[in-house]
């Protein structure tokens, strides 16, 4: 009977052991996750904790405040307004004049054109095009994205370059005359 006392104190100190090398294994795992400032010196486990529980709160705050900023981008703000949006025009009582924007970018013989539409003036990315084809630059990538009732459209093009000044200037003159016609219908 004497065996069976110090068999299972045995037992229990082997199991301790492992416990113990598992959560050492496991502290060690939670503390590589957690980025350091550049310091070699060696950290306490509590402090290593403290550091972890930190950062994790941190990266909560983080991700409401993207949420919140998610949100407010898409229009769907905590006071219930469904109609506010990046769609630029006037604010008037908390709504957002419906308009069309663009914006032209040159970058050497490269131009970005970023149109604002709503949807019933889809039609404005097909003016959009030709207006480009006919001053002569090259269609390298089109694409559009919806947000609620509102896209936007993004046109990359090539121009000569030959004189890329005067042709941006001439697309970027013809395509503002363009938007601002039909803004002015609204």
């Amino acid at each position: 009977m004497e065996q069976c006392p110090s068999s299972s104190r045995a037992d229990r100190k082997t199991i301790e052991k492992n416990r113990r090398n598992q959560m050492k294994a496991l502290y060690s795992k939670l503390n590589s996750l957690v980025p350091h400032q550049c310091s070699r010196e060696v950290t306490s486990l509590p402090d290593q904790l403290d550091d972890a529980v930190n950062y994790i709160k941190k990266l909560q705050m983080n991700l409401e405040k993207m949420r919140e900023k998610k949100e407010c981008l898409m229009g769907n703000e905590k006071s219930g307004n469904s109609n506010a949006g990046f769609v630029g025009g006037e604010v008037m009582g908390g709504l957002k004049s419906p308009q069309i924007e663009i914006e032209i970018q040159e970058m050497g013989s490269a131009l970005q054109v970023v149109l604002i539409t709503g949807l019933d003036y889809q039609f404005m990315f097909n003016e959009s095009i030709r207006v480009l084809h006919e001053e002569g630059a090259d269609i390298v990538n089109a694409s559009f994205s919806i947000v609620e009732d509102t896209i936007f459209h993004t046109i990359h093009s090539k121009i000569g370059e030959s004189a890329p000044g005067p042709v941006a200037a001439r697309i970027s003159e013809r395509l503002k005359k363009l938007v601002n016609g039909r803004a002015g219908s609204f």
